[in-house]
């Protein structure tokens, strides 16, 4: 395992990190109709244990995505979550609501109503994936921050911070960018069509699942608009490119070249795309099928896989600076040491064992479908 090897295999984790909390998005999705899909109240308690049952592991991929940046990228986690706080901090502030709004909606004592908790449900169900989705789009299209290495070894210097936001708006700027809110907006709806078929499959009521076939449609038109634009937009931008003496520079078409270059991703990009919409036609058209999250979700997985590898691989800058192009973060600038990569390569083999305890864990709580009787009769449900 050379260096250069680690730096690509630990992209590729954090990358499939980062597509899995995309699909994993489906709890936000959901929550966010929680009042179109649920027209009463014992409705909405089929929704809210339904996506209650999973939304640990939204949160927990959301941190181990962080934790894996941290540790193989470090730089990049000071730069991003150290100087755009701002922006993490609001997608923090709609999970801890999340979480809040779980808890706390049925317990004794509420005296803000079960209504309001709900609503904090549905703020998080909107504005984390908008958020999450506009961060992920300043993968390609930039952020404004500065990178000072030498201030670590320059004793003149007043602090030894390697990098910082150029703006006093830390991170919030990047909504001012229409692309990433483009971006965001897909992901947004692309949570909404995850969440409609998990709600579909796992809720045993017919008066959610005819609304969810309707609410699939509504989600699945912008969603195609919004995504297809931004992908032509994409293959047809400059992008961030970096050659052998570390030296960014702009490459006209660059992303459509990596697509190009690595046609294995451009296959792997053109496969999920086929499943999500084979996943969304067959729902819609047959009144049957239930079982359209999975073909979406690993469609889904697929396509936010090959666009991280695209923003990352064949020497491409990963987080590029606006402010001042030198300072854009590769894979190569912003890694850890050899030993640290080489370290966490042997721990990541137990990774398999993780994913097969988390896929044992969901098919023990599906084992049913949730139900009304169920909820009422349950006295730990939300």
């Amino acid at each position: 395992m050379t260096y250069e090897f680690l730096q690509q295999y630990w992209w590729f984790l954090v990358s499939l990190l980062g597509a899995l909390l995309v699909f994993l998005m489906f709890v936000q999705g959901a929550n966010s109709m929680i009042f179109s899909l649920g027209r009463t109240e014992n409705e909405r308690r089929m929704l809210v244990n339904s996506t209650g049952r999973k939304w640990e592991l939204t949160f927990t991929t959301l941190v181990t995505f962080g934790g894996a940046f941290f540790a193989s990228f470090p730089l990049f986690y000071s730069t991003s979550f150290g100087g755009a706080y701002w922006l993490w901090m609001v997608i923090l502030l709609s999970f801890v609501l999340q979480a809040v709004g779980y808890e706390f909606q049925n317990k004794l004592g509420n005296l803000l109503g079960t209504k309001t908790f709900q609503w904090f449900l549905v703020f998080n169900g909107i504005f984390g994936p908008l958020l999450l989705g506009g961060a992920v789009a300043t993968f390609f299209e930039g952020s404004n921050f500065l990178v000072e290495k030498n201030n670590l070894v320059d004793a003149g210097a007043m602090t030894p911070i390697i990098s910082r936001w150029a703006n006093a708006s830390h991170g919030l700027d990047a909504l001012l960018n229409p692309w990433i809110l483009v971006f965001g907006l897909a992901v947004v709806f692309l949570a909404r069509i995850l969440g409609v078929l998990y709600i579909m499959n796992n809720v045993s009521d017919e008066n959610i699942r005819s609304r969810g076939s309707v609410r699939l449609i509504g989600a699945t038109v912008p969603f195609l608009l919004l995504f297809v634009g931004y992908l032509v937009h994409l293959l047809l931008k400059d992008g961030f490119a970096y050659g052998a003496d570390g030296e960014i520079f702009m490459e006209p078409y660059k992303y459509f070249n990596n697509f190009v270059t690595m046609w294995p991703l451009l296959v792997l990009l053109l496969v999920g795309v086929v499943l999500v919409l084979f996943g969304i036609i067959k729902t819609v058209v047959s009144k049957t099928y239930i079982r359209g999250i999975w073909p979406v979700g690993i469609g889904v997985v697929l396509v936010v896989l090959a666009l991280l590898l695209c923003a990352g691989w064949n020497n491409t800058a990963y987080y590029p600076s606006t402010a001042d192009l030198q300072s854009s973060l590769t894979i190569e600038n912003s890694c850890s040491s050899e030993f640290t990569l080489r370290t966490m390569a042997w721990v990541s083999l137990f990774i398999p064992f993780v994913l097969a305890y988390i896929v044992y864990a969901w098919r023990a709580l599906d084992k049913k479908e949730i139900t009304a009787e169920e909820i009422k009769n349950d006295s730990e449900a939300y």
